[in-house]
């Protein structure tokens, strides 16, 4: 599954995309995570067999020259799909998770059919919050900061 926006180029991971893989997770890792990923871990990731209808898509920028990995989006989960994403830190404050969050969410109600789409975001994600909130998410509650995105009534009644 593709999509394209005014700046942005969603795809899957290939093979090749695994040395900017590996450094842009590794600048994340960094602070998330104890272990730090190898890239022997990103090629087993992008090797991974896919579920073609919870796309799990790379975010390149294909403005100003060639294209740039910037981060990624993905819709998880058989039942109450969750859309997750992730910048690259040096393209924070750029509007590439709206703008890929949009293409995201367009996929899941008009490809996928998919009534409504979740996500959480934890108490250091501000700006994810931000970013789901413009894409028409609310809160429905819960520790975690659950959010709901519903695209008919009964969905947002749930």
């Amino acid at each position: 599954m593709f999509a394209r926006t005014a700046r942005l180029l969603l795809r899957p991971a290939w093979r090749e995309d695994s040395p900017a893989l590996h450094h842009a997770l590794t600048g994340l890792a960094a602070h998330d995570h104890d272990t730090p990923l190898t890239i022997e871990d990103v090629d087993a990731l992008i090797a991974r067999e896919q579920d073609p209808l919870r796309p799990e898509l790379m975010i390149f920028a294909r403005t100003y020259g060639a294209p740039r990995l910037v981060g990624g989006i993905a819709l998880a989960g058989r039942e109450n799909t969750e859309l997750r994403f992730w910048i690259a830190r040096p393209y924070w404050g750029l509007g590439f998770a709206t703008e890929a969050g949009h293409a995201a969410v367009d996929i899941a109600r008009d490809t996928l059919r998919l009534p409504s789409l979740r996500a959480r975001v934890d108490d250091s994600g501000l700006a994810a919050g931000r970013v789901l909130r413009k894409l028409g998410f609310r809160s429905v509650g819960g520790g975690d900061h659950r959010l709901l995105l519903g695209f008919d009534d009964e969905a947002m009644a749930a």
